[in-house]
C-alpha cells in the first residue's frame, strides 16, 4: 500500500481561509524541495487554480458522489505514489455536506487540521476546535490553526484555549496583502490576481516558523491503480476554449480526453480571430459575462462556431461556454450584447443564484454526472433533449441539442463515464457499441 503524509485541512465554516492555508503551505513545502499534491473536495473551479500554483502541478477534485469512490481511491494512491506530501482541502465546514468532510477523512484514514478564523475571539477558539473533534464520535481532528490573529500574544491566548488532544500547529497574521480577492462565484480565478505569487509566497513565510512547515504523520492509501479507458477518440482533435472568459476545467477532465486518445489544443475567444481547425469543439464555463462586450465584438469568432456547427461538427458547451452561444446575454446593468446565435433566446444575469448543486443528466450517448452553480437565467423557446436530475431527484438543468452541438448549465464530470464523453464528441456517436 503506498503511504505519504497527509492532512485533510478543514474548517467550521466557509469563510475561514481554508484555502488561503492549503496554499501557503502547498508552497512552504515545495519550497523545501518537497512534491506536494492537493486535493479539493468538491465540485470546485477556483480554489484548485491558486493550490495549483502553489504546488506546481495540478490539483484534482474530490467527491464521492460526482466523481465517486473509485475515481479518487486511485488519484490519491497515484498521489501518494510520487509525493512528499498530501494536502487535501474540504468544502464549506467539516459536517456539510453529504458525506461530510468528517466522514470521509476518518473513511480515508487523514489526520484533520482545523482552520479557524480566531478575529475577535480568544478562548473561543479552544471551543470550536473541542467541537469539531468531539461534535460526532472518531472525527480525526489532530491539530488546530488560527487564521488572522492580531499579534502573537494573540496567539498565545488561543493556543493556550486548545484541550491536550489538538495540537497547535501556528497561525497566520491579519494581512490584507497576503489574502485572496474574492467575486460572485468565489476566489477570482488565478490568472487574474496578477500578484498571486507573491501573496502566497508571503502567507508561506509566515507559515516557516511554526508546526506547520513539518510534515504530518503518514497515512497508508488502498493500493488502486487508473481504469483501463479505450482510446475512442485516437486521432481527433478537440479545441478548447480557454482565457480569462472560459476557465472553469476539471483537471480530471482534461485527463480523461487525453486517455481516451484525443489531442487538445486551447484558443481564447477574447484574442484569436477565429476557431482552429478541429474535430470537435469544448466550450467550458467562465465568466463570459465580465467579457460580453469583446465576445460580441469577435465576429469572425462567432461565425466560425456557427459554420462547425451547422456542418455537424460537434461542440460541447457547459455554463458559461453555453452562455455565449445564445442570441444574446443581458448583463445585470441591463446592457444588452449580441452573442453567437446557435441558441434561440437569451441568458440574463441575475443578483442571485439560479441553479446550484450536483446532477446527473441521462444523455443519448449516456449518463453523466456534474454540478451546476449560475447567476444566469436562460429564456429560450428550445424544447430541451432532457432534464438532468438532482441526487435526491429534483429537477436540474435542461439540457440542450441542436445538431452535435449539445449545451446546458451543468459542468460535467467526464470520468464519471468515459465512454459518453466520447460520444459527445464524435460526429457519428453510434459508431460506439
Amino acid at each position: 500500500m503506498p503511504s505519504c503524509p497527509a492532512f485533510f485541512v478543514a474548517a467550521p465554516a466557509s469563510g475561514q481561509g481554508k484555502t488561503t492555508v492549503v496554499a501557503a503551505l502547498a508552497c512552504l513545502h515545495t519550497r523545501s524541495g518537497r512534491r506536494v499534491s492537493v486535493f479539493k473536495c468538491g465540485p470546485d473551479f477556483l480554489d484548485p487554480q491558486i493550490h495549483a500554483v502553489a504546488s506546481g502541478r495540478p490539483c484534482q477534485n474530490i467527491d464521492a458522489w460526482m466523481c465517486g469512490d473509485a475515481d479518487f481511491t486511485w488519484r490519491l494512491a497515484e498521489a501518494a505514489r510520487v509525493s512528499d506530501l498530501i494536502l487535501i482541502e474540504g468544502v464549506m465546514g467539516l459536517f456539510d455536506g453529504s458525506p461530510p468532510a468528517s466522514e470521509l477523512a476518518a473513511r480515508l484514514g487523514i489526520p484533520i487540521l482545523a482552520v479557524i478564523d480566531a478575529f475577535g475571539m480568544s478562548a473561543g477558539f479552544g471551543a470550536i476546535a473541542y467541537g469539531l473533534k468531539n461534535y460526532r464520535p472518531g472525527t480525526p481532528v489532530a491539530a488546530a490553526f488560527a487564521n488572522r490573529l492580531g499579534s502573537s500574544w494573540h496567539a498565545e491566548l488561543v493556543e493556550k484555549s486548545l484541550p491536550p488532544d489538538i495540537a497547535w500547529y501556528g497561525y497566520l497574521p491579519r494581512d490584507i496583502d497576503g489574502a485572496m480577492p474574492e467575486r460572485h462565484l468565489g476566489l477570482l480565478p488565478a490568472a487574474e490576481i496578477d500578484d498571486l505569487v507573491d501573496r502566497i509566497n508571503r502567507m508561506a513565510t509566515h507559515l516557516a516558523s511554526t508546526d506547520a512547515a513539518k510534515l504530518p504523520p503518514a497515512v497508508s492509501f488502498a493500493d488502486a491503480k487508473a481504469p483501463e479507458i479505450p482510446p475512442l477518440l485516437q486521432g481527433k482533435t478537440i479545441s478548447v476554449a480557454r482565457d480569462a472568459a472560459f476557465c472553469f476545467l476539471y483537471p480530471a477532465n482534461i485527463d480523461c480526453l487525453e486517455r481516451l486518445g484525443a489531442s487538445l489544443n486551447y484558443f481564447s475567444p477574447l484574442s484569436d480571430s477565429g476557431i482552429p481547425s478541429c474535430d470537435a469543439l469544448w466550450f467550458p464555463g467562465g465568466y463570459p459575462e465580465l467579457y460580453a462586450a469583446t465576445l460580441a465584438a469577435n465576429r469572425n469568432f462567432q461565425r466560425g462556431i456557427r459554420r462547425h456547427v451547422e456542418a455537424g461538427g460537434p461542440l460541447l458547451a457547459e455554463c458559461g461556454g453555453m452562455m455565449a452561444l445564445f442570441e444574446s446575454m443581458i448583463l445585470a446593468d441591463g446592457q444588452k450584447f449580441a452573442m453567437a446565435g446557435l441558441l434561440p433566446g437569451q441568458v440574463a444575469m441575475g443578483k442571485k443564484l439560479f441553479g446550484l448543486g450536483m446532477q446527473e443528466a441521462r444523455f443519448p450517448e449516456g449518463t453523466l454526472r456534474g454540478h451546476a452553480f449560475h447567476y444566469s437565467k436562460a429564456e429560450t423557446p428550445l424544447e430541451p433533449l432532457t432534464i438532468s436530475k438532482h441526487p435526491d431527484g429534483g429537477r436540474g438543468e435542461a439540457i440542450y441539442r441542436r445538431n452535435r452541438m449539445t449545451a446546458s448549465y451543468m459542468h460535467l464530470y467526464f470520468p464519471s463515464n468515459p465512454k459518453a464523453v466520447a460520444r459527445l464528441f464524435l460526429r457519428d456517436s453510434i459508431s460506439i457499441g
